[in-house]
């Protein structure tokens, strides 16, 4: 069971919008009106108005090395390869040289979604023929192997920041969508994996609450061990998903998304212990850090709701600090699940959202 299927496709847009506020922008308005029957479709129809707002723009170009034989000086000249030419009487350079070129890997990335959507079955005719108009602007463009991505070192600038948002979804599709057949294809499921959908979901509730409640800080900050002598090496960082705070009253919230959010043992119940831990251990370090003055740190495990019959539900008093545990239904309408969100912050805060 892959839990996202119980996710409408429509809140997965809302999740995205938020997560990237470019998607809020008038040129998207279409799209946030469309009714989409899986997630495939969503992801075309966002590519199309983002690809097509970038080649308005026009696409990025950076410099890139060349080491080439031609007949005319260009760059520099690379002695020995140009001797080696004089020796066997050929009337060729080996010079190298800088080309500012738009076949580099933020397009070659942009161009292999593209052609991984177009080739899918469950993409409606719509998109793919937009799609293939687009694609005439990348015929210069290579295509790339998506198993040699290297997402984890790109790196976004003033230059290139508008394919952020971009290459954020074609990375939702090639890692989170991507199968490879028997005799070695691409083709496309028919979900996001639930590790894709984990980070989108926690990316959504941050910057939803830093959306809707500029009056509280909002971040996912580290918390800092509490030691008695100061020594912490090889301690694991701990770094919160979301931390909601206001002068002296902390939340501190972990977002969990998996297939099941209980673990079952014997036909009973009960929460995912490393989960429960972990919480634990990061309300109990950032209490100490208000050093006795009066305040409030809370945790909770917020867990993105399955179709189980079991769904945790629970508050707990834990050595002064209370430990909640909820889950979050988003297979409803959007306005439903703002408003249980809004809830926790006018719970814990006594904040009203103003927007």
């Amino acid at each position: 069971m892959k839990q996202n299927k119980n996710i409408r496709i429509k809140n997965i847009y809302y999740m995205l919008s938020y997560a990237f506020r470019i998607l809020q922008q008038s040129n998207f308005d279409e799209v946030a009106t469309e009714e989409f029957d899986n997630t495939q479709n969503l992801f075309a129809a966002i590519l199309c108005k983002g690809i097509g707002q970038q080649l308005k723009h026009g696409l990025y170009r950076e410099y890139q090395y060349k080491l080439e034989d031609i007949r005319t000086v260009r760059g520099r000249i690379d002695m020995p390869g140009t001797i080696r030419h004089k020796i066997a009487r050929e009337q060729e350079l080996t010079c190298e040289y800088d080309e500012l070129t738009e076949n580099n890997l933020l397009n070659q990335i942009l161009k292999t979604t593209a052609m991984l959507l177009l080739r899918s079955r469950e993409v409606e005719t719509e998109y793919k023929d937009v799609l293939k108009k687009e694609m005439l602007y990348f015929s210069e463009i290579s295509l790339i192997e998506p198993s040699f991505i290297q997402w984890e070192r790109l790196r976004f600038h003033r230059n290139n920041q508008t394919y952020q948002m971009l290459i954020s979804i074609c990375q939702l599709v090639l890692q989170g969508m991507l199968l490879t057949t028997e005799d070695g294809e691409n083709k496309l499921a028919s979900f996001v994996d639930d590790q894709r959908m984990c980070r989108l979901y926690e990316k959504f509730i941050l910057e939803y609450y830093r959306k809707k409640f500029p009056e509280l800080h909002v971040s996912a900050s580290q918390i800092n061990w509490a030691l008695d002598d100061g020594i912490g090496t090889m301690l694991p960082v701990m770094q919160s998903d979301i931390m909601l705070s206001r002068q002296n009253t902390v939340l501190i919230i972990d977002a969990k998304y998996y297939s099941h959010t209980t673990q079952e043992q014997y036909g009973i119940h009960s929460l995912h212990s490393n989960n429960l831990y972990q919480i634990f251990t990061y309300v109990k370090n950032k209490d100490t850090e208000f050093a006795g003055r009066p305040h409030s740190a809370s945790g909770m495990l917020l867990y993105a709701r399955t179709d189980e019959t079991i769904q945790p539900d629970q508050s707990y008093q834990m050595s002064g600090n209370r430990i909640d545990v909820r889950t979050l239904d988003l297979n409803q309408e959007f306005t439903v699940i703002a408003e249980q969100l809004n809830l926790i912050v006018e719970e814990f805060f006594g904040v009203n959202s103003g927007i």
